[in-house]
């Protein structure tokens, strides 16, 4: 699966984030769901134009992105 199918950014829409492609669904807030406990069915659920294909994408898309070169340290930040 290629995520680029179906994740995007365009810097005219909410500030360039990445989102689902047709929908205005940035991927930072499906992660937020699934960190405050949401199931992947609660989302499809609430979200019916999210597919298991969508999630799958924001997984490869993350996890991508973490395999950049820079990272903040952890005790870095604050709580």
């Amino acid at each position: 699966m290629d995520w680029r199918n179906y994740i995007h950014s365009n810097p005219d829409i909410l500030a360039g984030k990445p989102m689902i492609k047709g929908t205005r669904i940035p991927v930072v807030f499906i992660l937020d769901l699934l960190g405050t406990g949401w199931t992947e069915q609660q989302i499809m659920e609430n979200y019916p134009s999210l597919t298991q294909e969508h999630l799958k994408a924001i997984y490869l898309f993350s996890s991508e992105a973490l395999k950049e070169d820079s990272y903040l340290e952890l005790s870095q930040l604050e709580y």
